[in-house]
């Protein structure tokens, strides 16, 4: 008997060093391991990103042409789009059609002007419209979700993303290596991410900052404050890292910082977490959700409470010995599970009328 044809859309894959680009990577990994021969997978893809999956699954490349015309349309019982930017629209393809939502953050980029705003917004609910079933990425996504368009409540399931634990070689050095303890933070530089606040936290003791990711202009507010506090000559801004050098950096750190505005999970959250390092969060969007009890939290940007925060946060870490308990939490955001979520669901879609 032949296999169900499902077509899964990895073009979101197309920017190494970026969030996306790692859920792509692992949650097609994840549903090769875990398919056991119950359906005729397709990746579609960007030919530069072809070598992560070749030779273990069928692959599509995408062409410019599919903006106007697709012509394996009804090929495939079920399309999976894994990420709401689709290169591939979901009015494009038959059958049965899953929409995967990372977040909604371009609903609070004041950058955007009004017109861009409400193009995204009926786009995105034309594609929630089209599709038989949503998954939002935390619980947070989907109140964010349903808040802005209420026709998904029917047909809206939350599946938590994994997080792989970086390998670290024996012996291994990064091209930066900090000489002292570290805290370290990784994210590309942009106003949501909210990196400019951390220099503060060098204050009072002679700790480094690493800022791993892509830079942008907002890299000079960061070297402002850091100028501000005094200690701008104690944090390293690395621009993008390699996944051994990310590795290590989480291994080492004395604690991760993470005060973003803006996540639909925080996938870095659960990486440092499966090193046993403490982390420090933001309490906004979906960090408290991630981090649960096992996490410290800013309560404020404050540079005295934060500075409170940390020391306060790395005393309770040390003397109650947390390590392991951070271990055991993060080992429950596993791809393994993420992709048996996904391959219930592509089941439960074929029965669907």
């Amino acid at each position: 008997m032949s296999k169900p044809n499902v077509l899964i859309t990895l073009d979101s894959m197309k920017y190494p060093n970026t969030g996306l680009f790692h859920y792509g990577k692992s949650l097609g990994n994840a549903l090769i391991k875990g398919n056991n021969n119950n359906f005729d997978f397709t990746y579609y893809i960007y030919k530069k990103t072809a070598g992560y999956f070749e030779g273990r699954v069928k692959l599509l490349e995408r062409i410019t042409l599919h903006k106007l015309w697709f012509a394996k349309r009804n090929k495939f019982k079920i399309t999976h789009f894994t990420d709401q930017f689709c290169r591939l629209k979901p009015q494009q393809v038959g059958g049965k059609k899953i929409l995967t939502i990372h977040d909604l953050n371009q609903l609070y980029d004041e950058s955007w002007p009004a017109e861009k705003l409400n193009k995204y917004i009926n786009r995105l609910g034309g594609y929630i419209n089209s599709c038989h079933h949503i998954v939002a990425i935390s619980n947070f996504v989907a109140g964010e979700v349903l808040t802005h368009f209420p026709q998904a409540k029917d047909k809206l399931t939350v599946i938590y993303n994994g997080a792989d634990k970086p390998e670290v070689a024996p012996g291994y050095n990064p091209v930066y290596r900090p000489n002292r303890q570290f805290l370290f933070t990784i994210g590309m530089l942009t106003p949501k991410k909210n990196f400019h606040v951390l220099p503060a936290l060098l204050q009072g003791n002679d700790m480094e900052l690493v800022i791993a990711g892509i830079e942008s202009s907002y890299k000079d507010k960061i070297i402002a404050e850091a100028e501000k506090y005094g200690c701008a000559n104690r944090i390293k801004i690395t621009g993008p890292v390699s996944e051994a050098d990310k590795a290590w950096y989480y291994k080492n750190c004395e604690a991760f910082v993470f005060p973003s505005l803006a996540e639909g999970f925080g996938l870095p959250v659960i990486e440092a977490m499966h090193f046993g390092k403490p982390v420090f969060l933001s309490r906004y969007t979906s960090l408290p959700e991630v981090g649960g009890s096992f996490a410290w939290y800013f309560d404020s940007f404050d540079a005295g409470a934060m500075q409170l925060t940390l020391l306060n946060g790395l005393q309770e870490f040390h003397e109650k010995k947390l390590s392991e308990g951070i271990q055991q939490y993060a080992g429950k955001f596993n791809w393994d599970q993420t992709a048996k979520e996904y391959l219930e669901l592509y089941k439960k879609s074929l029965l669907i009328s």
